[in-house]
């Protein structure tokens, strides 16, 4: 969404709310932080002109308000970036806008939300609503928020949440100055789409979810514009080889599945799309068994395992297709929030190796650090993931808590 279609429309949704203002006294509050980050990167770039050291400072607040006993909210969360590098990371979003209204079993919301669907640990397949900030994290875990109008029921015999989304989100993309990226660039101002409507078809998507004893169970159904864009190689207008942005239109069913068993915990979730008349699957299980207070310490250890399946085989659209996981927990149950998790990732086809670190830790009241380190090791020509082989990095960021 460019700037003048942002201004828009936090002003339209803005007026909206403004016309549901509390005429009585409200709770109002108001948090956030401000991150440094620092960035490592031990290897030299594939492209001319990477630079081995980054730095950047993210802010994000959250105003909130509520009345009527909470069953009336609305909630505000500005995001944004400076990164010393990366013109594209230098980038400003709107995690949440929404005025939200509960009655009874129902509740009713309206404006930027962010929705998280899934239960595995790496790949998390089924969670579609939100456009992915790969500026942010390649992990895919950080999400642009989506305009949408929701509406959730709890019942007796589970949960059911319809979702209408009127404006599409592009996928963000470093630039070749940042890193990790593709060894060839991503011209954005080259994207296309299946549908004439372009960012504002509208899409939905309906979910059911319930629990049954041990079992978590979702259900899900998204028809709209895919969040994950195909890259075509191109030309641009002076001639240098770029990869264009085309998004299709797709139909997408998928489930998700937790059971908690005593120390162990069973997951999947998977999908079968149909996307340019073809049909495919993909889909991801695992388990993970925690030792708990190990040594006779307060300390717990969960052992991770998951495999990540894709019916297509290797390709450029998902890095994981044939692989598997193991990654270790360290939780020391500390008052500081203390939390390691260990990770490798092995491609059973062509053996290549992923390490990732994630640790963080709170430091007194106000301050909170996370510290991520990724390696790419024997990774072919032939990999998805080749254009990340040098791009191995340790991430330190620091935030202070307001």
């Amino acid at each position: 969404m460019d700037k003048r279609q942002t201004m828009r429309a936090v002003t339209v949704l803005w007026g909206c709310l403004s016309l549901t203002a509390p005429a009585v006294a409200a709770d109002f509050e108001f948090t956030g932080y401000l991150e440094p980050e620092l960035q490592a990167f031990p290897n030299k770039g594939n492209v001319q002109g990477q630079k081995r050291w980054n730095s950047s400072v993210a802010l994000e607040l959250t105003f909130e308000a509520f009345w009527e006993k909470g069953d009336q909210y609305i909630v505000f969360t500005p995001f944004g970036r400076l990164d010393a590098q990366d013109g594209n990371r230098s980038h400003a979003d709107i995690r949440e806008l929404k005025y939200a209204y509960i009655q009874g079993d129902w509740e009713f919301r309206i404006g930027f939300d962010k929705v998280f669907w899934g239960v595995t640990e790496v790949a998390h397949l089924v969670d579609i609503i939100n456009q992915t900030d790969t500026v942010e994290s390649i992990d895919g875990e950080e999400k642009l928020g989506q305009p949408m109008v929701a509406i959730s029921t709890v019942q007796d015999f589970g949960v059911f949440d319809f979702y209408l989304l009127p404006y599409f989100r592009e996928r963000t993309f470093p630039s070749m100055s940042g890193r990790p990226a593709f060894d060839i660039p991503v011209d954005e101002t080259l994207t296309t789409y299946e549908s004439d409507d372009k960012r504002q078809h509208l899409d939905f998507a309906v979910r059911y979810s319930n629990t049954f004893e041990d079992w978590d169970v979702g259900v899900s159904y998204f028809q709209g514009t895919s969040r994950d864009p195909i890259l075509l190689p191109t030309f641009n207008g002076p001639g240098s080889l770029v990869l264009a942005p085309f998004y299709a239109q797709i139909r997408q069913a998928s489930i998700d599945v937790q059971a908690t068993k005593g120390a162990w915990l069973y997951k999947f979730e998977g999908f079968v799309r149909r996307e340019l008349k073809e049909e495919h699957v993909q889909a991801t299980g695992g388990i993970e068994y925690t030792l708990y207070r190990i040594f006779e310490s307060s300390s717990d250890v969960g052992i991770v395992a998951e495999y990540i399946w894709d019916d297509r085989g290797a390709n450029a659209r998902n890095i994981f297709a044939n692989d598997a996981v193991l990654g270790l927990r360290w939780t020391p149950n500390d008052t500081a929030s203390t939390a390691v998790l260990l990770a490798t990732t092995v491609d059973m086809e062509t053996k290549a190796l992923g390490l990732s670190l994630e640790a963080e830790r709170r430091f007194g009241n106000d301050y909170f650090a996370s510290l991520e380190a990724r390696f790419f090791e024997n990774i072919p020509a032939s990999d998805p993931l080749f254009s990340f082989s040098n791009d191995d990095f340790i991430q330190l960021r620091v935030a202070r808590y307001f």
